[in-house]
Order: C-alpha cells, then sequence, then structure tokens
C-alpha cells in the first residue's frame, strides 16, 4: 500500500485497489493505520475495520470491478464520525441483508454493517454501486 503521510482531521482518504480477495485484508490494515493516526475512538476504529471488510468481501464476491479493474474505498473522518464507502462496477442483485440462517456459511456481511453504522445505504450511478456506512454517531444500540 502507499505511505501516505495521514490526513488531518476531517480530510478524506480514497485509496483504490486492485480487484482480488487480497483487497479486504490490505485495505483494512490502511484503514485502520489511517484512523489511530487521528485518534479515533477504538470501538469505532473497530467498527469501521467489520463494516470496511464486509462491504469489500461482498463487492468482490457479488459484484464486477470498477472501468480500471480497481475497488475503491473512501472514508473521512468528522467528530468522531467515520464515514466509509466502497465502489465497485455494480452486480445483478441489489445489496441487502440475507435473512437470518443458522445454518449459512455466508450472507451475514450487511446484517453485520447494518448492526454497527447508525445509518448505511447504496448508491447506484452509471459507473457501477456504492454502499456506504456510518460509524461512531448515534446509534439506537449504544446507551449514550
Amino acid at each position: 500500500m502507499s505511505n501516505v503521510p495521514a490526513a488531518p482531521l476531517g480530510e478524506k482518504r480514497t485509496v483504490r485497489i486492485q480487484w482480488a480477495p487480497s483487497a479486504a485484508p490490505r485495505i483494512r490494515k490502511e484503514l485502520v493505520e489511517d484512523l489511530l493516526s487521528r485518534a479515533v475512538a477504538p470501538q469505532v476504529i473497530d467498527e469501521a475495520e467489520m463494516v470496511v471488510s464486509e462491504l469489500v468481501a461482498n463487492a468482490i464476491r457479488h459484484a464486477r470491478p470498477l472501468a480500471d479493474g480497481a475497488i475503491r474505498i473512501h472514508w473521512k473522518v468528522k467528530n468522531n464520525v467515520v464515514e466509509v464507502e466502497v465502489s465497485d462496477g455494480g452486480g445483478p442483485t441489489a445489496p441487502r441483508p440475507a435473512p437470518p440462517t443458522t445454518w449459512a456459511p455466508g450472507g451475514r456481511g450487511l446484517r453485520i454493517v447494518r448492526s454497527l453504522a447508525h445509518e448505511w445505504g447504496v448508491i447506484d450511478d452509471p459507473n457501477g454501486r456504492t454502499v456506504w456506512a456510518s460509524l461512531g454517531g448515534p446509534s439506537r444500540r449504544r446507551s449514550h
């Protein structure tokens, strides 16, 4: 990955990584290092790491690469809220959480995202699809 200096608070980071199963662990490492350098709360870093991992894995498993053969991961931090976006070339089905089953080997990714993010969504455009999530903000499951 790159040895880009950490961005100031509030600044955005965008990483393009080659479409491959190894994309998830590589981007997870880069995201965590960047969030640590910004002194983001440990719980928010953990949640962002899980969410970006699930979103990248889902993109690799269910969609196509962008036109340049890559996947794009974008994140920003503001007021200890981390927003992550994963963009791919789109796929045949719309991303949605799978119904809970005890025997399925997969299908839990977007349920994990939904349980951790205080907001998430899908944006389709002519070049592909972006799935985004916002972490560390108000949440129904956190006590304040």
